[in-house]
Formats: structure tokens, sequence, C-alpha cells
């Protein structure tokens, strides 16, 4: 889903906001008038609009597998246990079975 209707609607808030404060320090009462009932509205459209963006966002870092969320890398291997290491190397001629004292 795209955000732009979060993007337009928080500039017509800002804009709304703009225009009133222009308005009232102009002297201009029916424009303060109108961007001034509009201005609530438009205030809590915003704010129902980001919340929505904020909880799709934490549903979306939610389901995320774990090795993932912060670099993005994949995930790293289960190390082996020590036994089955101990055991290859003792096959391999390295462990200390096969170093008999002479």
């Amino acid at each position: 889903m795209s955000h732009r209707p979060l993007v337009l609607v928080s500039g017509l808030t800002l804009g709304d906001y703009l225009l009133w404060n222009w308005s009232l320090n102009g002297n201009h009462t029916v424009i303060a008038l109108i961007a001034g009932l509009t201005l609530p509205p438009l205030a809590l459209a915003t704010l129902w609009l980001v919340a929505i963006a904020a909880g799709r966002l934490l549903a979306r870092t939610a389901r995320r597998p774990a090795g993932r969320r912060s670099t993005g890398a994949p995930p790293r291997r289960a190390a082996r246990p020590a036994a089955a290491s101990r055991a290859e190397r003792d096959d391999a001629g390295e462990g200390p079975s096969h170093k008999i004292a002479a």
C-alpha cells in the first residue's frame, strides 16, 4: 500500500493551518472561519493515517525472521556439537587417540 494518502492529507493539513494563521493575522475573518472549521477534521485524519502507518510498520517488523531484523544478513548456522567435531578430528588422525607416546 502506498503512503500517498498520508502525504496528501498531511500537506492539506499544513496548508490549512498556514492559511488559518495567515488569515487570523491579516484580519480576513471569513477565510479564518472556513480554515478554522476545516482544520480539526484534517488534523484528526492526519493522526489517524499516522497511527495506521505506525501499526503497519510494527506488524511488518514483527513478521520478519529474528536473524534478519537488524542487518538483513542471513541467519547464522548453528555450531556443530563438540563431540562430533572431536570424533571427526580423531578420524583424521589429529586427535589424542592417534598421539601415542613412544
